[in-house]
C-alpha cells in the first residue's frame, strides 16, 4: 500500500485579477502559506502556464516548475478540463461554451474543436516536460441533451454518439500513450461521461485503452444518488487523480436531483466545504488506500455558502488529518509464531 500524497489544491477556482491570486509566483506562496504541499494547475490562463510554450519548450516547462518548486511546492497534475469540454459540444451549446475558447475560434464549432483537441495534445507533450503522469479532463458531450429518454430517443441515437465521442478522443489518448500519460476523466454531469455506465460504454468504444483512466470526485456522485464507495471498488485500476470535494442532496416533497432550475443555494443538491456536507471521506481515503492509489488528495473548493478563502484555509489540515500513514506491518505481528512448513502440514493433516 501506499500514502496518498497531499494535501494539495486545484487553483481554478482561485484565480482572479487580484494579488495574491493573479500569478502563479503569489498563489503559490499564498497555497503554501495555507498548507498545501502541492497545486494542480488549470491550463486555460496564461498567466500561469503557456501550454503551447510548456509542450514546445523543455526550458520554459522547467522555468514553471521551478517557480512552483521556489514556493515549497510541487505541480500536481495539469487541468485541461475547459478545453476538454470543446472536443465535443451539441449545437445546443454552442453559444454557452463559446466562452470557453480564445476569441478567434467562437462562431465556429469546427475551428473550436480542432483548436480543442491540439491543446490536450499540447498538455499530453507539457505534461511529459513537466515530470507528471496525469492530466484531468472532461470529456465534452453530444449526447447530454438527451441524458432523460424523453422524447424517445431514435434507435441507434447513443450507440453513434459515442462512437463519434471515440473517434475524436482516441487520437488524443494515442497522443497521451506516446508521452506516458494518464488522461483521467473527470466523471461529470454534463458531460457524456457521468457515471459509471457511460464511463463503460465509452471504454468499450476506444478499445479500453489504457490511458482512458478516471479523476475521483465524490461530490458528483452524491448528487446523483450514486453509490460513491461502490464505485471506488468497481473502478480503482482505472482512478488516477482524486478531488477532495463535499457535497451535499437534501430532496423534499418539491425538488430532488434535479434541482427545478434553483440557483446553487436553492437546489437540493449543492456542493460544500469539506467537512459540510455528506461525503464520507474517511471511507473514502480508506478505500483508495487500501486499492493502494499512489496519486494527491487535491481540494478542489466550491461551496454554496462559504468564503472561498475560509474553504481553502480549512481544506488542508482537513486532508491532511484524513491521509492514512500506511503500516508496514501486520497489527498481529506480535502473535506470530513464524513460519514452520511442517508445523503447518501437521495443523492441516498432511502428515
Amino acid at each position: 500500500m501506499t500514502t496518498i500524497q497531499g494535501p494539495a489544491i486545484f487553483l481554478a477556482q482561485f484565480i482572479g485579477d487580484q494579488a495574491p491570486f493573479n500569478s502563479l509566483e503569489a498563489i503559490c506562496r499564498w497555497a503554501k502559506g495555507h498548507g498545501y504541499e502541492g497545486v494542480q494547475l488549470p491550463t486555460n490562463d496564461p498567466r500561469f502556464i503557456d501550454l503551447q510554450k510548456a509542450a514546445e519548450s523543455k526550458t520554459y516547462a522547467d522555468e514553471v516548475k521551478g517557480i512552483v518548486n521556489e514556493a515549497g511546492l510541487q505541480i500536481t497534475e495539469l487541468s485541461t478540463h475547459l478545453q476538454g469540454q470543446l472536443v465535443a459540444v451539441h449545437p445546443a451549446y454552442d453559444t454557452l461554451f463559446d466562452g470557453f475558447a480564445p476569441e478567434q475560434y467562437r462562431n465556429n464549432p469546427k475551428a473550436r474543436t480542432e483548436w480543442a483537441v491540439q491543446q490536450l495534445k499540447y498538455a499530453a507533450q507539457a505534461s511529459q516536460n513537466l515530470g507528471l503522469n496525469a492530466c484531468a479532463t472532461f470529456s465534452g458531450a453530444l449526447l447530454w441533451p438527451m441524458v432523460y429518454p424523453w422524447p424517445q430517443r431514435p434507435a441507434g441515437l447513443v450507440e453513434t454518439g459515442f462512437q463519434e465521442l471515440a473517434d475524436r478522443w482516441l487520437p488524443i489518448l494515442n497522443e497521451f500513450e506516446e508521452r506516458g500519460v494518464d488522461l483521467c476523466y473527470e466523471i461529470h454531469p454534463g458531460e457524456d461521461l457521468h457515471d459509471g455506465i457511460s464511463y463503460e460504454m465509452f471504454l468499450e468504444q476506444v478499445n479500453q485503452h489504457p490511458r482512458a483512466c478516471l479523476l475521483y470526485d465524490p461530490s458528483h456522485f452524491v448528487l446523483q444518488a450514486l453509490d460513491y464507495l461502490a464505485y471506488i471498488d468497481h473502478y480503482h485500476e482505472r482512478i488516477r487523480m482524486f478531488h477532495v470535494k463535499d457535497a451535499e442532496l437534501n430532496p423534499t416533497g418539491k425538488q430532488g436531483v434535479y434541482g427545478g432550475y434553483q440557483s446553487w443555494v436553492n437546489r437540493a443538491g449543492r456542493f460544500r466545504s469539506l467537512g459540510d456536507g455528506q461525503v464520507d471521506f474517511k471511507a473514502v481515503f480508506s478505500k483508495l488506500t487500501q486499492y493502494d492509489f499512489k496519486g494527491w488528495a487535491v481540494l478542489e473548493w466550491e461551496c454554496a455558502l462559504k468564503h472561498p478563502e475560509q474553504g481553502a484555509a480549512e481544506g488542508a489540515p482537513f486532508i491532511k488529518d484524513h491521509i492514512i500513514r500506511v503500516t508496514e506491518k501486520a497489527f498481529d505481528d506480535f502473535a506470530s509464531a513464524g513460519m514452520d512448513e511442517a508445523k503447518n502440514k501437521r495443523i492441516l493433516g498432511l502428515s
